[in-house]
């Protein structure tokens, strides 16, 4: 009798040990998707459970209850800064990013809670915003519950929730402009002056053109042999139509990049006083 009681231990020792080994792909793995947005960055976390052959909304997730928005745990969204979605300004920090599915209008929730993970859990006084969203038709059908970003640009993005044959929008943004008018402010004011960016800054966001030629002229004076600042305030004079100025800097900034062996430089420069004929 004890002979046999040693070996079925045995083999139940035998056995956990192997199973303790085992591993096997989960099934709605997690992903962390984190993109750069204005000046910081927009993280989420989420679960992506598949289609398998089942019918998703209005049956497996059904309509008109509030969903997790994944699988397994709950899903959060971690602003580094403040964004403004829906009208709403939304400080920066963690959050649970909820939906209510429907037919024809989805509903999507910034919670202050990050562990809803039934309808139960939600307490709708929590809410930062909600925001309704058209859910839109896709051709070729999503297998996996999959989140990204598109359409990012300085100061907008949108976060695409996509499943099965549905797609629906969420569209943040930031006052990504006040702050670096802010910087701008106090860091010209300082030491070492950040000329250069700043008169970029308004090139490229059509700021005042005459405050940004002054800030290239500065900048040269820190730095008389720059040729790619030459090169921009060119760029400036040329928008202002200031042609001669323009053709006049051009050729200075294509004088200094010779000298600096920068090839590259020479041929933007041609190519500006191309336009400027």
């Amino acid at each position: 009798m004890k002979k046999i009681l040693f070996s079925i231990a045995a083999i139940l020792v035998f056995c956990c040990a192997d199973a303790q080994q085992l591993r096997t792909p989960a099934p709605s793995p997690t992903q962390t998707l984190k993109q750069d947005f204005g000046l910081s960055s927009i993280e989420v976390s989420y679960s992506r459970p598949g289609v398998k052959g089942r019918k998703i909304f209005g049956d497996l997730v059904p309509f008109g209850k509030v969903w997790r928005t994944g699988a397994n745990n709950a899903t959060t969204i971690n602003f580094g800064e403040e964004v403004i979605i829906g009208g709403t300004k939304v400080p920066a920090g963690t959050y649970g990013l909820l939906t209510i599915p429907d037919a024809n209008e989805w509903t999507i929730i910034i919670s202050k809670q990050t562990n809803v993970t039934s309808p139960t859990d939600y307490k709708q006084d929590q809410d930062v915003v909600r925001v309704k969203a058209k859910p839109a038709i896709q051709k070729e059908p999503i297998e996996t519950f999959t989140m990204q970003f598109a359409n990012v640009k300085p100061s907008t993005t949108d976060l695409l929730l996509r499943w099965d044959n549905t797609t629906v929008t969420l569209p943040i943004s930031a006052d990504v402009d006040t702050k670096i008018m802010a910087q701008i402010k106090s860091q010209v004011e300082g030491d070492p002056r950040p000329y250069f960016a700043a008169a970029m800054y308004y090139l490229d966001n059509g700021k005042d053109l005459n405050k940004a030629v002054e800030w290239f002229d500065k900048a040269l004076v820190q730095n008389p042999k720059a040729f790619w600042v030459y090169h921009q305030k060119a760029n400036a004079l040329a928008k202002q139509g200031k042609k001669q100025d323009a053709i006049a800097s051009a050729n200075k900034s294509i004088e200094l990049a010779k000298e600096a062996k920068n090839d590259d430089y020479v041929s933007l420069n041609e190519k500006l006083l191309a336009t400027l004929k």
